[in-house]
């Protein structure tokens, strides 16, 4: 049987974005569903195949959207960061002649 493993369909931007694109044959569906559907929940979309034919496309939900009032919350709640300092934070860890 074949690897359950994703056949990316050439690059992508960032996996944050796009996820890969995998296939799956719908005996493997059948055998391995949760496995599969693991896949789609860590955002990757999966083509189900039948005789090598693409017959359908698993993907994940869009995320619900944050409405005004949730953003600025969070917004509120973000750390004021002294751009000298954080400067010097990393200066301490990298080599500043980079």
């Amino acid at each position: 049987m074949r690897s359950l493993r994703s056949k990316e369909r050439g690059p992508r931007l960032t996996g944050d974005t796009f996820g890969f694109m995998g296939e799956v044959t719908i005996r493997e569906l059948r055998n391995h569903g949760g496995d599969v559907l693991h896949r789609v929940e860590q955002g990757e979309t999966v083509i189900v195949t039948r005789a090598g034919v693409p017959v359908g496309e698993l993907r994940p939900l869009p995320r619900p959207r944050l409405s005004a009032t949730s953003l600025l919350g969070r917004w509120r709640s973000v750390p004021v960061v002294d751009p000298d300092v954080f400067r010097a934070d990393i200066d301490a860890v990298l080599d500043p002649t980079l």
